[in-house]
């Protein structure tokens, strides 16, 4: 039996997950943005290991999440589930962020800094990834028009690339990204084609089980099938930059990266 906390957990592949995992007889700890979202879920949250509350919107609330967690005692596995889509606009975190890169990638970044590190880490993307600009040096949107699709494309770039930089930093933590596929959720719309219940099994599996193809590290997943990731995701270099990117908007640093490179090694389109 392991002990697993889920991000967005209150609907969605989310709440799927952790329903899937309790009924496998794991310890399951849920996370609600609000007291209000944790209410709909009484349920369920009632044979649930805990439940945790916090906006990921707010580093001071993420930190709060991290804190919850930690109380309860050390995870053995963490799905960074949560996520926002299509924002009308930037947005304006308490810490002055664009919220979609607040959400999707500085929350996770945080938790994964805070939170007591886990055996595994799962890290939720998306295929429109791909279409995630490589350059670095606007991730906050400040100098560009908002673009809500662009921004959402961007962000699940940046998670992959956490992901494997993760993987690659941590040796002694499994840590992969997912791609669940279009799913009919609450954000993939009643019209996506992927199926639902694999979108959330790939996982979990990954969170719990013991076999061999699921205790691997670094690696970009859909339908429990591994895949190739856009290549920035891989690239060490890419990786370093964002990491630092990060650590200066956060003012929290995951890795300390010794052999980083001298300025200026980096392909322009990184800067």
């Amino acid at each position: 039996m392991s002990r697993i906390f889920i991000t967005g957990s209150t609907d969605g592949l989310g709440l799927a997950a952790a329903r899937t995992l309790m009924q496998e007889g794991h310890d399951v700890v849920l996370h609600a943005r609000s007291r209000e979202r944790a209410s709909a879920i009484s349920e369920i949250s009632a044979t649930a290991r805990g439940i945790v509350i916090g906006d990921l919107a707010s580093a001071t609330e993420t930190r709060s999440i991290a804190e919850q967690v930690n109380a309860i005692g050390r995870m053995d596995a963490v799905i960074h589930n949560a996520g926002i889509y299509l924002e009308r606009s930037r947005g304006e975190t308490p810490e002055g962020h664009a919220k979609t890169l607040a959400v999707n990638v500085l929350a996770p970044y945080l938790l994964t800094a805070w939170i007591t590190r886990p055996d595994r880490l799962v890290y939720l993307t998306s295929g429109m990834h791909r279409s995630g600009s490589s350059a670095l040096d606007d991730i906050n949107w400040k100098k560009r028009p908002w673009n809500a699709s662009q921004a959402y494309s961007e962000s699940k770039l940046y998670i992959a690339t956490l992901a494997a930089a993760v993987a690659r930093h941590w040796p002694d933590v499994f840590s992969n990204a997912v791609d669940p596929g279009w799913v009919p959720t609450k954000m993939g719309g009643a019209g996506a084609p992927d199926d639902l219940e694999m979108g959330h099994l790939t996982q979990t599996w990954l969170a719990v089980s013991d076999a061999g193809a699921a205790k691997v590290s670094g690696g970009y997943w859909y339908h429990r099938q591994r895949r190739e990731a856009s290549p920035e995701v891989a690239d060490a270099g890419f990786q370093d930059v964002l990491a630092e990117r990060l650590a200066g908007l956060t003012g929290v640093r995951l890795f300390e990266l010794a052999q980083r490179r001298p300025p200026g090694n980096h392909p322009t389109h990184w800067q």
